[in-house]
């Protein structure tokens, strides 16, 4: 049976790591053409006597290179071509915190039948765990774009799904807010941002920027590299703002609040 704070950890990766799987693959061109011809249900799970399937999992529906990301959901076995089945849910956290090896390796299952769809798939969850696991900030512009890209993500939908699993300091917080909307940006970028919108207990998370108004906090960021000088925890939170490199649209006390929760769930994925 897994404690409330392993169903923490593993509830942000089945719905806020698992699902950049997508947004990798149709970003890396060299990835994406690995799919063009592709149609298969690929899922990541983990057995767990106390979830309502036995197990906990996210699937992927790939049909030529589209990608529909069904988070927190089982598929049965039938349609399930390639399963990758961690025994536990401790076992599933632990291999995506770095862990790996014969005590954290899944089951894999449809492997042979589909040896070349998992192949690129391996390909692409390799690529996603290199990006997340970065100690530095890339050269290549395009790689420090992605990166970005995938913890505004994680970082916003890690909170939604902790406030949906009652994490006690982030319920207290979405429970006492009016309707408002927190995002995370880079100038000059709108295609690289994220938001959560959170009003009385609920949150939903979203990606791109928030059109129907004007967000009542932004943390935003001069620059890729800026962003990831903060993301990667290389830079001084405070030096950087002072520097023009981090802006709080609105008050710093809520970017605080904020900021926190955004370390919460990266405490949890790392």
């Amino acid at each position: 049976m897994a404690s409330r704070e392993d169903i923490f950890t593993n509830k942000i990766f089945l719905c806020g790591a698992l699902p950049l799987i997508k947004t990798i693959a149709s970003d890396v061109p060299s990835l994406a053409k690995r799919f063009e011809h592709t149609h298969a249900v690929v899922q990541i799970s983990a057995c767990d006597p106390d979830a309502p399937d036995g197990k906990y999992a996210t699937h992927f529906v790939i049909n030529s290179g589209e990608w529909l990301v069904h988070a927190d959901k089982v598929c049965d076995e039938e349609h399930t071509d390639i399963e990758l089945e961690f025994k536990s849910v401790e076992q599933m956290n632990a291999f995506f915190k770095g862990s790996i090896g014969p005590k954290t390796l899944p089951k894999m299952k449809g492997i042979v039948k589909h040896a070349g769809t998992f192949v690129s798939f391996m390909m692409v969850l390799l690529k996603m765990s290199s990006l997340l696991t970065a100690t530095d900030i890339p050269e290549d512009e395009d790689t420090q774009q992605l990166l970005v890209k995938c913890f505004f993500y994680l970082l916003t939908s890690g909170i939604s799904v902790l406030n949906k699993q009652g994490h006690d300091k982030i319920r207290e917080w979405t429970s006492k807010s009016p309707d408002r909307v927190y995002a995370l940006a880079v100038n000059d970028h709108p295609e690289v941002a994220a938001f959560i919108r959170i009003k009385a207990g609920k949150s939903r998370a979203g990606r791109g920027e928030y059109k129907r108004a004007m967000p009542f906090f932004t943390l935003r960021f001069d620059s890729f590299k800026s962003a990831l000088g903060i993301l990667l925890g290389i830079d001084d939170m405070l030096e950087s703002t002072k520097q023009g490199k981090l802006i709080m649209d609105g008050g710093p006390e809520f970017g605080a609040q904020f900021g926190d929760f955004l370390l919460t769930v990266g405490d949890y994925a790392k």
